[in-house]
C-alpha cells in the first residue's frame, strides 16, 4: 500500500438521482476539511478508467453501493492496481450490506469523517475462473433472479425491493440440477434440484438479510449456504425461514466454509454484487485472503 499524499478522489455514478447529490456534496465537504478534493462523476468504464488513470497517490474515495464498490475493486483488480490502491467508502443507496458488516456508518458526512480518521484495514476477495470477483457475495439461482427483479423495483419500492423480488423469483421458479463442492467436498449433488447456491466474504443481502449470518470478511475463507428447498411449499417455508433469519437451520439446507467453492451443471444465473452475469454452467470462486483494503474502523 502506497503512502497517501494530499487529497480526495471522489467517486460518484451518473446514476445517482438529487438524493445522492446531496449525500455527495455532503461527503465533499468533510473531506475538504483536510485538504483537495476532486469529485469525479463517472457513467461508463472509459470514464472510470479515465479518472483511475489521474488518481496519482490520492486516496480513492467511492460513493455508492455494493455494485459501485465492486466495479470500481474489480478495474484495479484488472489493472493490478488494488493492493497499492488507498480506498474509502460513502456508501449511498439501499443495500449497503458489505458496509454494515463493517460497520462502516450509513450517514455520508459520518462515513467521510471515518475516511479521514480510519486506518486501511486489508479485506479478503472472492475471485472466479473467469476473471470475476465480488466484494460481499454471489448468488446462483434464484437470488441472482431475485436481485434482477429487485433492481427493477428499486426506484419505486427502495429498500423493499429485494423481498418483494425474492418472493417473485420464487413463486416461478423449479430450480436447476447443480453439484456444489466446497474445497472439493461434495455439498450438494445434482440428484436433487438446487433453489439457490449463496457465497460470500459478507453477511448480508438485500439491504439487511443475513444470508451468511457467520462470513468474517477478512478470515481467508468463504461462506456457502445451499438450498434445494424447491417444493411449493418448501420454497415459502425457506423463504420464510430467511427473512426470520433461520434458514441455516431448515431442513433443506447445507453450509460450509472453505477456500473455494466449484458450481457446475445445468445452466444458471449468477449475480455478484448486484451485477446481473452472463449464465455459467461450470464457475469457481476462491478466496484471495487480504487482497485490497479499505479505510474502516
Amino acid at each position: 500500500m502506497s503512502p497517501p499524499s494530499s487529497g480526495h478522489l471522489l467517486l460518484a455514478s451518473a446514476k445517482a438521482g438529487s438524493t445522492e447529490d446531496e449525500a455527495v456534496a455532503a461527503a465533499r465537504e468533510v473531506l475538504a476539511a483536510s485538504g483537495p478534493v476532486e469529485v469525479v462523476v463517472t457513467a461508463t468504464p472509459e470514464e472510470l478508467d479515465e479518472a483511475l488513470d489521474r488518481l496519482g497517490g490520492r486516496t480513492l474515495v467511492v460513493a455508492g453501493g455494493d455494485g459501485s464498490l465492486h466495479l470500481v475493486v474489480s478495474r484495479l483488480h484488472q489493472r493490478g492496481l488494488l493492493s497499492d490502491t488507498r480506498l474509502g467508502l460513502v456508501p449511498l443507496g439501499t443495500g449497503n450490506d458489505l458496509a454494515r458488516a463493517l460497520d462502516l456508518p450509513l450517514d455520508p458526512a459520518d462515513a467521510a469523517r471515518l475516511v479521514l480518521e480510519a486506518a486501511s484495514r486489508p479485506l479478503d476477495l472472492l475471485v472466479d475462473d473467469d476473471g470475476g470477483i465480488a466484494v460481499n457475495a454471489v448468488h446462483v439461482g434464484v437470488g441472482a433472479d431475485a436481485a434482477e427483479r429487485a433492481g427493477r423495483l428499486k426506484p419505486r419500492l427502495g429498500p423493499a425491493a429485494y423481498p418483494i423480488g425474492a418472493v417473485a423469483a420464487g413463486l416461478r421458479t423449479t430450480g436447476w440440477r447443480l453439484r456444489v463442492e466446497v474445497d472439493g467436498r461434495v455439498v450438494a449433488d445434482n440428484h436433487r434440484r438446487t433453489l439457490m447456491v449463496g457465497i460470500g466474504n459478507g453477511r448480508g443481502i438485500g439491504g439487511g438479510t443475513l444470508l451468511l449470518p457467520h462470513a468474517e470478511p477478512d478470515d481467508g475463507l468463504l461462506d456457502v449456504v445451499v438450498s434445494q428447498a424447491c417444493g411449493p411449499f418448501a420454497r415459502v417455508r425457506y423463504g420464510a425461514a430467511l427473512q426470520a433469519g433461520r434458514h441455516l437451520d431448515d431442513l433443506d439446507t447445507r453450509s460450509a466454509r472453505g477456500r473455494s467453492v466449484t458450481v457446475s451443471g445445468e445452466s444458471v444465473d449468477v449475480n455478484a454484487d448486484g451485477e446481473i452475469g452472463d449464465c455459467i454452467r461450470r464457475r469457481t470462486w476462491t478466496v484471495a485472503p487480504g487482497a485490497w483494503s479499505l479505510l474502516r474502523p
